[in-house]
């Protein structure tokens, strides 16, 4: 089992967890993880508000950004050692305000796409808080998933539906209407390509297209993060789960598409790029996984 590892190979020094679960590995898009869907939530359909400008939503989601991640921004670098760095940066560091001010250097008016690895529970927060994302993120989701025990959780922190395809072609015409709305707006999106979540899994999988449609459609950057490990040692034995590593956000810079070229051709380029990107962050020299399928 788990035969992607046979293959991998690390830079000198990067730690890879202990492999404790048979992982998929033959349908990388296949989740580990089987949800309890025992919430009440309204129908993922066209009539569903995808664009909600209540004061109610307003307000959960400023909630959201401006108290629960704070939070949870100090829980992660309590329990699991949460730090961050940009590429090339010589020291880490815990302040979640390290990155946001790194990003200056670059032209974000238009908004941009984070993309990450999909490895732990907590890996979207541990990249919102490391640019001290905004209440002007949004963040496409797997739908099922808002009629689980994370239902509030996913609302506060922006999370938008992705109609099923039993839903009809009107339902994911609402859906694509509403993110044209959010970049006219000039929102941020955070997008994971792996799809699901295969936690303390070191090798990148295949990215699905998506994100990278839509960054050459809303001609947002894309800014690359990778969520890494390493082993607990000290204060960190004591204050986690000893079966789990400590974790740490490495942020790449923005990788801007170039709208000149044929769509198809700047998709694939983006996705290729921002896979190849991850994986040097993360520190891994090669990868047993395609950048796509």
């Amino acid at each position: 089992m788990n035969k992607r590892y046979k293959d991998l190979k690390v830079t000198e020094g990067t730690y890879v967890p202990p492999v404790m679960t048979d992982y998929p590995e033959e349908d990388p898009y296949v989740g580990l993880y089987k949800p309890v869907y025992d919430r009440d939530y309204p129908e993922i359909d066209a009539n569903y508000s995808y664009v909600d400008d209540s004061f109610k939503n307003r307000l959960r989601v400023w909630f959201g950004y401006n108290v629960v991640l704070r939070i949870l921004g100090v829980i992660l670098r309590i329990k699991y050692g949460l730090r961050w760095k940009m590429e090339g940066d010589k020291r880490w560091s815990r302040c979640s305000w390290t990155l946001r001010r790194r990003l200056r250097q670059f032209d974000l008016s238009n908004g941009a796409i984070t993309i990450a690895n999909h490895c732990y529970r907590h890996d979207c927060a541990s990249v919102l808080t490391s640019i001290h994302g905004s209440h002007r993120m949004r963040i496409p989701m797997f739908a099922p998933n808002f009629r689980t025990k994370d239902q509030f959780y996913l609302c506060i922190i922006g999370g938008i539906p992705i109609p099923a395809a039993e839903a009809g072609m009107s339902a994911m015409k609402a859906f694509n209407s509403a993110f044209d709305e959010f970049h006219r707006r000039g929102y941020w999106f955070h997008i994971f390509p792996e799809a699901k979540r295969w936690d303390w899994y070191k090798p990148l999988r295949p990215f699905q297209k998506g994100a990278f449609t839509m960054a050459y459609k809303y001609n947002k950057p894309i800014i690359p993060f990778a969520v890494s490990y390493r082993e607990r040692t000290g204060i960190w034995r004591w204050l986690g789960a000893k079966d789990e590593p400590c974790t740490q956000v490495i942020m790449g810079a923005p990788i801007f598409p170039d709208t000149t070229k044929p769509r198809a051709v700047e998709t694939e380029r983006l996705l290729n790029e921002t896979h190849q990107t991850i994986c040097r962050l993360a520190g891994i020299e090669h990868n047993s996984w395609p950048s796509q399928l």
